[in-house]
Parts: C-alpha cells; structure tokens; sequence
C-alpha cells in the first residue's frame, strides 16, 4: 500500500550500508559519547541526510516513506544515540533551515548539512522549561545589526560536537510567545559554551547543556519573520512526534525479531522455549501491538505527506508508540532470561534507549493534554502563515 519496488531497493541499500560502515564502530561510539566525522560525510555522500531536501541544495527531493525506512533501518542497528544524531541534523536542525531560512541561509547552512560538512542541532529546551516552550527564558536583544543572545539550553542532541545551532529565543519577551525567534548561529561564535550529559542511554550521542553568553548573532541570521518562532517550532513538532513514534514500532519491531529468533534456538525441559504457551501468547500480543502501531504510522505518513496538519494523529503516535516500545522491549528482554540483561545481547541496550520516547519531543503527559484540548475542548491548531 505504501513502500514500492523502489522504497524497496532504497532500504535494502541502506541496511547494506548501515552494516558496512556503520555497525563495526557502533560499541566504540557507544563507550565514546563520540560519532566521528567520517561517517557524517559517508551519509551524506549517500544522500541520506537529502532524503526530503531540494535538488537545488543537493537533496532527493523524495517522499516521507523514504524517510521512514531511513528511521526504521537506523533503529534496527541497536544504538537510539547513533540514530538521534543522525535524524535530529536531519529532520530537526535542518527542517527549520529549510522552512525558514532565506536563499542565503539555505546556501551557507542547509547545502553543506545535506552534504554531511556541517553538522547541526536544535536548541529549544531549557533547563527549568522543558516542555514549556512559551516559558523560553533566553532572549536575543537587537542592538544594530546584531542581537544579543543570553540564556541556556538543555538536553541538545548534537548540542556539543555541531557546527551550528538553530537556536529559539525571545526578542520581544514582554510579548510572550508572540515574541519568540529562531536564529541560526555558528558554533565558533564568542560566548557559546557546551557541556556533555551523562545519560542512562543514547549514549552514542552528543546531547548537552548550552549557554549562550553575550553571544552577538549577525541579524541576517534571524530565520523568517521576528517574533514567529513560536508557531515555526509547533508546526514542525507534528513531523518530531511522528518521527518519534516510528522509532518507537521500529525499534519494537527489531526487539520482536531478535527475540523471536532467540526463543526458536533456546531449550528448556527438552524443547525450545517459542512451544511454551505462556510465552508464545505474550509474544502473540507483542507482534499485534507493534503492527497496530506501524501501521497507523504509516497511514499518517500518508496524510503528511499529502498535506494534512497532523498535530493530532503525530501526537498520538507518539504517545501510544512509546508506550508500546517500552513495554514490548521489557517483556521481549524477560524472553531472553538471564541473558536479558547481559550487555553482550541486545535488549540491555535497547530497553535503555527505548526509556527515552515518552519522554524527548513532547512528555506523554504533554501529549495527552493537547490531544485532550483537541478532542474535549474543541482546539485547532493551524500551520503558521
């Protein structure tokens, strides 16, 4: 209904890659905290990181369900933290370049990110803000032809090894949300500072706490319209939570499959375990709930990419999505025994990662109040004009 022959040549090419040149460094990125450089320009002399961009900056221009198998594939790797660093440059930094960023922006930053030269994050949160995103406290005061941006950030993936930072603040503060601002603003730049998380997983992955101190941004570097930013960072959170939800039933899907495989060689009391009913119903359920899940993704894949302002159905996903992974991945690790919980298996890892989706890119207790304005209070939200 959705993947053609073509989806299918583009994933298998993928996973081909993926094994070749991504896998053997994967447990070294892991200990490291470290992605190094070459696999960025690997991806994007590939056209990975193209995949839904112009031609004209460099990219494929191709529908979401290449998108999706990008995610899929990526998640089937075993490592959330190499595969947030990869789709977070991808489909977080770079959307807002695209969408809001003027020819110049789109030449200097978005061109080289397709290529896989420059690396990028998104910086929204804040440390006493979290899913308050009109609470921002950072502000970026025009003086000239520069602003002035002060405050701090938190939880940014590729928030330390990036080249760039697309960054969210208030220029109007008295305006509230009304006075936000997105601006894209180089790393190197005096009075950036950044310090690496501890994390219980994604431990591939760069994310840190930023401070920005008298940070002077040219104001060219402001993305669209002065005080818009905050409906740019809400139109673009529909493709973040769908984005999030297929991980979700993808990473739940390789769970599945490894454990499946795992029970078809494991005996006890003289057969293998996958003829134990206890065990067989449970996996049962498993499979039912993943399929459920992939398959409503996909159908608001479908709307997306058609057109449809899907606030709704990605907060959905997302919320039932990561549910499911999580309680999947927890029951598929019980499958495993002992072993389970060994790091040399997959699920330890896996159901360390996982933890993460209910909670990155809008709680599920977030979720569930916008969903609940949606459906009780009869709340629309718009894309931004």
């Amino acid at each position: 209904m959705y993947f053609t022959e073509e989806h299918e040549l583009f994933r298998q090419s993928l996973k081909e890659f993926l094994q070749k040149e991504v896998v053997p460094h994967i447990d070294k990125w892991e200990k490291t905290g470290t992605i190094e450089r070459f696999i960025w320009k690997k991806f994007g002399e590939m056209g990975y990181f193209g995949i839904n961009y112009p031609e004209q900056y460099g990219g494929l221009d191709l529908d979401l369900f290449y998108t999706v198998i990008f995610l899929e594939e990526l998640q089937k790797i075993n490592s959330g933290g190499f595969a947030a660093a990869m789709w977070a440059h991808a489909y977080l930094a770079m959307t807002h370049l695209a969408k809001e960023g003027d020819e110049r922006i789109k030449e200097e930053y978005l061109a080289p990110s397709i290529a896989g030269d420059k690396i990028g994050c998104l910086c929204i949160t804040e440390p006493f803000g979290g899913s308050d995103v009109a609470g921002m406290k950072s502000t970026a005061v025009k003086k000239g032809d520069k602003y002035i941006l002060n405050g701090s950030k938190t939880f940014i993936t590729n928030g330390v090894y990036s080249d760039y930072l697309v960054v969210a603040s208030k220029t109007t503060p008295e305006k509230g949300n009304k006075g936000m601002s997105i601006f894209v603003v180089d790393r190197d730049t005096p009075g950036i500072a950044a310090t690496k998380l501890d994390k219980l997983g994604w431990r591939a992955s760069d994310t840190g706490e930023i401070s920005f101190t008298d940070v002077e941004i040219p104001a060219e570097n402001l993305m669209g319209e002065e005080g818009k930013g905050f409906p740019y960072i809400m139109q673009h959170f529909a493709l973040e939570r769908l984005i999030m939800g297929v991980n979700a039933h993808a990473r739940a899907e390789f769970a599945l499959d490894y454990t499946l495989q795992y029970m078809s060689e494991r005996e006890a009391f003289g057969k293998t375990i996958n003829k134990f009913q206890a065990l067989r119903h449970k996996m049962a359920e498993i499979a039912s709930e993943v399929e459920m899940c992939k398959t409503f993704n996909y159908a608001i894949t479908k709307q997306l990419d058609e057109g449809a302002y899907v606030v709704k159905e990605a907060s959905m996903s997302k919320l039932l999505s990561t549910k499911m992974a999580d309680s999947a991945i927890y029951d598929c690790l019980q499958m495993l025994g002992g072993y389970g919980y060994i790091e040399d298996y997959p699920l330890a890892r896996l159901l360390r990662d996982s933890r993460l989706g209910p909670i990155g890119g809008g709680t599920s207790e977030i979720l569930k109040e916008i969903i609940a304005k949606m459906i009780i209070d009869g709340k629309s939200y718009k894309p931004a004009t």
